[in-house]
């Protein structure tokens, strides 16, 4: 399947914004998205604040491509429905990604996306997909103790991917 990842990108960094380290986000300082802790890890040494602000693109776009689309496995999903699901793996982590398209089609929650996920997922028309997991999103926001600080981002941000999945759909 032809890869979506750079259009996919582009959405989620018009959504990520630039610079935030509001305190009542549990991520912490943000730059495009990704947290300190993330660009810690992915460097492998302590990085300052204004090392995060200044992050180069080379490293953001590597960042996504192998903490996000690639763990999510978002090459092998359907168009569309790769955007939400690359979407939430950034906005929720992975593993939340993967639970939620898991119980969107009854497999065991596991968090990992595997062949029996994946063949349970391809029965499914991406449209279906992309509405479930959409909805199974927004229940999750709302059950977030940030709900009311974040909430309205959240659900916005859902309700404007889950229009652009439908876009990309393949018919």
């Amino acid at each position: 399947m032809k890869s979506n990842f750079e259009s996919c990108l582009e959405f989620i960094l018009h959504h990520e914004g630039g610079w935030a380290d509001h305190p009542r986000d549990p991520g912490g300082a943000t730059m495009k998205g990704v947290t300190l802790a993330v660009y810690k890890e992915y460097l492998g040494r302590d990085v300052s604040k204004e090392e995060l602000r200044n992050i180069p693109q080379e490293h953001l776009l590597n960042l996504y491509k192998t903490r996000y689309w690639d763990k999510a496995k978002c090459d092998d999903l359907d168009a569309g429905l790769d955007l939400v699901v690359f979407d939430l793996a950034v906005n929720g982590g992975v593993g939340r990604a993967a639970r939620i398209l898991q119980r969107c089609v009854g497999a065991t929650e596991d968090g990992a996306i595997g062949p029996k996920t994946m063949a349970l997922v391809k029965e499914v028309p991406a449209k279906q997909m992309i509405v479930r997991f959409s909805e199974q999103r927004r229940m999750f926001y709302k059950s977030l103790p940030t709900f009311d600080t974040f909430g309205r981002g959240w659900l916005r941000r859902t309700d404007e991917c889950e229009a652009r999945a439908f876009e990309l759909v393949e018919d």
